[in-house]
């Protein structure tokens, strides 16, 4: 069975003890004793008698001082360390709790010393844990939500091919492909989603020119945005800084944030495109014309949201896209924000600076 730790810790205070006492003994022997004979010969007097009883009495008194002091010690000890370990145990507790899958534990925070600093990082470490379990299954529950429509539609459909109440006409194999073309976009959205959580680790980072690469972003969209009748307004400033950053991850941030717009926007709508350096960010703002809520803004770089207007499935996407801009961007150690001015969503993103 193993010991635990606090009689460990007695026992470590106790072999001091005894360690001071052993030390004080030999030098009473060695010193103080023959001290006390040189000045009792030096008086004329017989050291003999006087030297037993001298021994005799410091040695005793050594002994009552030195059990006293381990009592005092041991009780000192034990409630110092029990307060000192109350925190660990705690923690034991809940970790084992944590492991089991409970994250609502948390450890009182009662001092300000190194134990006290040890309960707030573990307290911050199972609220981002319990965080991150919640994401986990809100994950879940929203890819198996947005698997299951497609799903059903295929399978009804295909159970009335197979029962022959459906002929396969060329728009029932129509519907069905795009169906299956639906699943296979939100496979990669979340393929997406997840290279972008793993973005931070390999960063190719080196300068960009932000507003060649809008320029060819706005080109790739140039047939989509013909086809609904968006103009496209850029305001890109001359003599722009440099950004440091993956231009990879930037190309896709960029169009995951124009498609958003393109997606979003009512026919013939403009789409205005904004870069201008704040302080030591440059800051990209995508401006179009939407019917999103007021109260939705801080929803919309949240994994799977819709509003119930602007963003409903009639658009089609699976409410992936801001999130990855999110993702990609935080990773740059930039920063994600959306606002609202009247009808027009404003929509942008912020990265540091680097140098030329």
């Amino acid at each position: 069975m193993k010991s635990p730790l606090i009689l460990k810790l007695l026992l470590i205070n106790l072999v001091v003890i005894a360690f001071v006492m052993v030390i004080v003994w030999l030098s009473i022997d060695t010193l103080a004793a023959g001290y006390f004979v040189t000045l009792m010969e030096r008086y004329q007097i017989s050291p003999e008698p006087a030297h037993a009883m001298f021994v005799d009495a410091v040695h005793r008194y050594l002994l009552w001082a030195c059990l006293a002091a381990a009592a005092l010690a041991a009780a000192l000890s034990f409630l110092m360390m029990r307060r000192v370990l109350a925190p660990l145990t705690r923690m034991s507790s809940i970790s084992r709790r944590i492991a089991e899958g409970d994250f609502e534990g948390r450890v009182p925070e009662t001092s300000g010393d190194e134990v006290g600093q040890l309960a707030r990082a573990f307290n911050q470490m199972a609220e981002s844990l319990a965080k991150l379990e919640g994401l986990r299954r809100s994950l879940m529950i929203d890819v198996a939500h947005e698997l299951r429509t497609p799903l059903t539609n295929m399978r009804g459909y295909l159970e009335a091919l197979k029962d022959g109440v459906l002929p396969p006409t060329a728009a029932t194999v129509t519907m069905l492909h795009d169906e299956t073309m639906r699943l296979a976009d939100l496979v990669e959205d979340v393929l997406r989603l997840a290279r972008a959580d793993a973005a931070r680790d390999n960063l190719q980072r080196r300068p960009i020119d932000m507003a060649e690469m809008i320029r060819r972003m706005e080109a790739a969209f140039a047939t989509r945005l013909a086809g609904k009748g968006m103009p496209v307004e850029c305001s890109l400033p001359e003599d722009l800084p440099v950004v440091s950053a993956d231009p990879d991850r930037i190309v896709r941030v960029l169009r995951s944030m124009m498609d958003n717009a393109v997606r979003y926007s009512p026919k013939g709508k403009p789409i205005a495109i904004r870069v201008e350096p704040r302080g030591s960010n440059l800051r990209v703002r995508f401006i179009n014309t939407g019917q999103i809520r007021r109260e939705d803004l801080p929803f919309l770089f949240e994994r799977f949201f819709r509003g119930e207007r602007s963003r409903s499935r009639d658009h089609g996407g699976a409410g992936i896209g801001l999130s990855i801009v999110k993702e990609l961007v935080e990773a740059h150690g930039g920063c994600v924000g959306a606002e609202l001015d009247g009808e027009q969503v404003h929509i942008w993103f912020e990265l540091p600076l680097g140098s030329r």
